[in-house]
């Protein structure tokens, strides 16, 4: 039992879990950005656009070229709606933490008196 409670805690599993349920949230946001997408491709063309209908060869794609404009669109949201900002916050946070803390400045007197303790240790 004791394994059994260590597989469910272990932490890949606990973030799986959570990256799963929080993948099926922004599904709801995901189609209403899409909408609201197609609402404006609307507007612009004069119509809704409606690949349902298309046919190459006698095969219908539509439903295909359908769902490539949603992944796209929702590839488009998760990388400029999360990744990218996410990127640059953490590109600024890893500059910060590798400023090295100004060293206070040396007069002329402590750098003469160092190259003279140098000279002498030789």
């Amino acid at each position: 039992m004791k394994g059994f409670r260590d597989f469910l805690m272990r932490g890949n599993l606990l973030e799986l879990a959570v990256a799963f349920i929080m993948g099926a949230a922004f599904t709801d946001v995901t189609k209403t950005f899409t909408a609201i997408v197609m609402d404006i491709l609307a507007k612009i063309m004069g119509g809704t656009p409606d690949f349902s209908g298309v046919t190459i060869a006698g095969v219908n794609v539509g439903m295909f070229i359908m769902a490539l404009v949603a992944f796209l669109l929702t590839a488009a949201i998760l990388y400029f709606g999360l990744i990218k900002p996410l990127s640059i916050l953490r590109e600024k946070l890893a500059k910060k933490e590798e400023e090295p803390a100004e060293l206070p400045a040396q007069t002329q007197l402590e750098v003469l008196t160092e190259i003279r303790d140098l000279l002498a240790t030789r």
